[in-house]
């Protein structure tokens, strides 16, 4: 039989293990989580160029250090019993620098053609999700509350980020549409998503994926747009202020959203219980 424990909050503790149960792991899906997502998915797009190319680390190097400290990130993510904005938003970014990552190294260092890593990326985010269901029953991050849910959930960010970055990058360079209309592309499609959401009543889990995985090369177009050069069809800030502006922001709004907890999910099966 299992044996539970109190912990410092007065929650029940499960035991350690895949199958454990917790307190949900991801926020709720909030006006705040999709500008917190989509900040943290331009910074992802402008950090990666900004160590890559103006600090000279190249992206082997780059890949890395990010690499490194996207897994402590997700360690400290693991051992939460709940969601804890800072952690979760912090994985977030890196998990976004490591997507785009892997994506620059099949492009730039292997040669590996965009469409093609659209396609590979495309079959192994829906090879996540076939395996996640069968094991799960269910894709909703609303049931984020065991180690298992919360392995598939991670891994099936990390390939939407690398799947939007090469789906972006394919349709703002290769398709020679730039980074403004790529970004209103994009743009567009999440908003028919969402009016099929509230409108038709569109099956909210995949609603949620579709606009996930798009809100990727949205966010990435947007930083390049902000970032490069007017030659380069961009506005110029450069990676340095585009990157700052909206770390800035993206703290802001954790701060925020710690002190408040407005972005809390206390989906689990222990929450209400205490001592």
């Amino acid at each position: 039989m299992e044996q539970f424990t109190h912990n410092k909050e007065g929650l029940i503790q499960p035991p350690i293990g895949p199958d454990r149960q917790m307190l949900n792991k991801v926020p709720q899906v909030t006006i705040f989580f999709w500008i917190i997502k989509i900040m943290a998915t331009t910074v992802g797009e402008t950090a990666a160029d900004l160590l890559n190319e103006n600090l000279n680390l190249g992206l082997t190097v780059t890949t890395l250090l990010m690499t490194v400290i996207l897994i402590g990130s997700l360690v400290l993510q693991f051992k939460a019993n709940k969601y804890v904005p800072w952690i979760y938003w912090l994985s977030v970014v890196f998990i976004s620098v490591v997507g785009t990552l892997i994506t620059d190294n099949l492009t730039d260092n292997l040669g590996v053609p965009l469409e093609t890593s659209t396609i590979v990326f495309a079959i192994l985010l829906i090879t996540v999700f076939v395996i996640w269901y069968a094991s799960e029953k269910t894709l909703s991050i609303h049931s984020i509350t065991t180690q298992k849910r919360e392995a598939f959930y991670w891994l099936a960010i990390l390939f939407t980020f690398a799947l939007g970055t090469a789906a972006g990058d394919l349709i703002a360079e290769t398709m020679n549409l730039g980074y403004l209309v790529s970004a209103l592309i994009f743009a567009s499609i999440i908003g028919i998503i969402s009016l099929a959401y509230y409108g038709i009543k569109l099956n909210a889990v995949l609603a949620f994926w579709l606009a996930y995985i798009l809100t990727r090369p949205f966010g990435a177009s947007l930083g390049d747009y902000l970032s490069q050069s007017p030659g380069d069809g961009g506005l110029g800030l450069g990676t340095v202020g585009t990157s700052a502006f909206f770390l800035v922001i993206i703290v802001a709004l954790i701060i925020y959203l710690s002190r408040s907890q407005t972005n809390e999910n206390l989906t689990g099966p222990h929450h209400i219980t205490r001592k």
